[in-house]
């Protein structure tokens, strides 16, 4: 039985689409031809198109009558997560002919490292970045020579991108192929008290270095629990994904199973003409991915991406909608930052299997819902296995392996979960309380003022800000900056709050998955650029923060605010350099973060 709120808020979500999901639908029926797509190509168009083949498949795409897969690669080998990648596209093309099918690379996209860009120039190409794969993706597979399509990608912005571009093309089968997380390495507990002792002086760069090399040490994903493992979990939980085949290590005989098994499964629902990504990718699918999200602390990146990820299928998702998913969706994980364990411990302990039959026995998930195995969710409750050298889905563990990691639904971390709506005169902003204690939760604090992210490691260095205080980084919203992530500033504030000051952070920026335990109130629109009140707030006034009641509040009288005048910083120096003289054109098209911070859907 689907629990009454989560009936209410999906039933809200489908009568709010009904135009723009029927006019999405309706583009994606006319795309779909009878027979191989390829069939429509003249001669000389099919001729280029499997020119480059080798051996069989060029007769194979000559005779019209087998599947042809697009695999849309985000391989590059500086991103550890993404390095896997570069055997997979001749792994797939085996198992694709080994069920009478032919797969092509029909396209690379770029994929960047929020984790090397951090802190610097780069970083305000990242969320810009989503726009490009997005792109990217639909320009390789407008060839019109596919008739399914795998999407290799993993981290950040890139498989919202794929997602977004793929869902221009919804009417054909579609899995995304992970390719799982690193082991395990220095300690999260650990590596956070090195970032904080050098933020305070104590340690020098050679040490964090070696921490910071110790933590992120191998090929596959990061496995603290950010925007890139957060992505894993939500596709899962949305059936893009084959079942249990998020957080399974690189090296596992297992993973290569489970990409074979993909691969043969888009070849087969092309060949039966199923499982259009149209169809997978539903109201229900979302509100899906939302829960699961919520229920595991996931990353505040995701209220962004989520949105513009449902808007490029027609549906209408708001941070309401968010908000009251969250007061009926219990903390079930915790995951560093959202704890100590991290996204291996998860896995260990009964990982998705657990999460997903957890969720849908308290009716917090719709289960009559279109996956990429079929319809429901009986094997997304499962867990894969080798068998005798066979993929096969075994009964998904009864109990959690570790209740410090994952807790039943009768059991949660709590009632809620981990993310806030907070909405005031500022505007609104979102916050990911899950790894906030309680007594940080309400701050009222006057303002520090910073129209620079690395103006503040100054005035931490100096004692400046030995304070209780609500720490204000405004001018790095969309349109201002590209709004990049702001993590830098998590080690500082981290460490005013162990000397007993009351602190929180207010913010146009993002602070990414690993939003930590400094109550961070990011996201606020309107930004300070494009009208929002955060441009008018000075030095030493007060402001609430109150993540309980979902309260953001800059406490001026409206008669003295009616008498202050903005002056906007030069930002002139954010449109050049890194790239970024590229894009500053296609900054100024970003939407609010509310509605997706997307140029491209509006």
């Amino acid at each position: 039985m689907t629990h009454p709120t989560i009936a209410k808020i999906t039933d809200r979500i489908i009568q709010r689409s009904v135009a723009t999901r029927a006019d999405y639908l309706a583009r994606m029926a006319q795309q779909e031809q009878d027979g191989p797509l390829r069939g429509q190509l003249s001669c000389s168009n099919l001729a280029h198109g499997f020119a480059g083949c080798v051996g069989s498949d060029k007769q194979d795409l000559k005779q019209l009558n087998k599947s042809n897969v697009g695999i849309i690669t985000a391989y590059n080998d500086m991103l550890s997560a993404h390095q896997p990648y570069a055997t997979y596209p001749e792994s797939i093309k085996a198992s694709c002919r080994q069920v009478g099918s032919v797969a092509q690379v029909a396209a690379g996209v770029p994929a960047m490292c929020d984790g090397v860009t951090q802190g610097q120039p780069g970083m305000e190409l990242s969320l810009m970045s989503r726009e490009v794969i997005a792109m990217a993706t639909a320009v390789g597979l407008s060839h019109n020579m596919f008739d399914g399509t795998l999407l290799l990608g993993i981290c950040d912005k890139i498989v919202p991108g794929l997602t977004i571009g793929a869902l221009s093309f919804g009417h054909l089968p579609t899995l995304f192929v992970p390719a799982g997380p690193m082991s395990s390495g220095l300690p999260n507990k650990q590596k956070a008290a090195i970032r904080q002792q050098f933020a305070k002086g104590e340690l020098g760069e050679e040490a964090l270095l070696e921490a910071e090399s110790a933590s992120y040490h191998s090929p596959g994903t990061c496995t603290f629990y950010g925007t890139a493992n957060s992505n894993q979990l939500v596709i899962e939980a949305m059936g893009l994904q084959l079942p249990g085949s998020s957080f399974v290590s690189p090296n596992d005989p297992l993973r290569d199973a489970l990409t074979d098994a993909a691969a043969k499964q888009v070849c087969r629902l092309a060949q039966q003409g199923k499982g259009r990504m149209a169809d997978i990718y539903s109201e229900k699918s979302v509100v899906n991915g939302i829960v699961a999200l919520l229920a595991t602390g996931g990353s505040t990146n995701l209220t962004m991406h989520l949105v513009a990820m449902a808007r490029a299928a027609g549906i209408i998702v708001d941070w309401q909608d968010f908000a009251e998913l969250s007061e009926v969706t219990p903390l079930l994980a915790r995951i560093y930052p959202n704890g100590h364990a991290d996204i291996n411990h998860f896995h260990q302990a009964g990982g998705m299997a657990f999460l997903m039959s957890q969720l849908r026995q308290g009716g917090l998930i719709h289960d009559d819902v279109m996956t990429s195995v079929g319809e429901g969710l009986d094997l997304y409750c499962k867990t894969p296995a080798l068998v005798e050298g066979e993929l096969q889905w075994l009964q998904g563990p009864a109990t959690s392996g570790d209740e410090e990691v994952l807790r039943p639904i009768d059991n949660p971390f709590q009632t809620t979960g981990g993310m806030q709506l907070l909405q005031g005169n500022l505007g609104s902003a979102v916050m990911k309380v899950s790894a906030v204690e309680p007594q940080h939760r309400v701050i009222e604090a006057p303002a520090v003022i910073f129209e620079d992210q690395y103006a503040l490691d100054g005035a931490f260095k100096a004692g400046e800000l030995d304070k209780d205080c609500i720490v204000v980084v405004r001018y790095q919203g969309p349109q201002a900056n590209g709004m990049p992530e702001l993590h830098k500033l998590t080690p500082p504030l981290a460490v005013l709050q162990d000397r007993g000051f009351k602190v929180a952070l207010v913010t146009d920026g993002r602070m990414s998955g690993a939003s930590g335990k400094v109550p961070a109130a990011i996201h606020v629109s309107p930004e300070a650029l494009n009208g929002g009140l955060l441009a008018k707030v000075e030095q030493g006034d007060i402001i609430r923060v109150d993540a309980v009641s979902g309260d953001i509040t800059l406490m001026v009288t409206d008669d003295v605010l009616a008498t202050r005048q903005v002056t906007t910083p030069d930002l002139s120096s954010n449109d050049f350099g890194t790239g970024r003289d590229l894009f500053a054109q296609f900054r100024t098209m970003l939407a609010s973060p509310g509605i997706g911070a997307s140029a491209l859907l509006k």
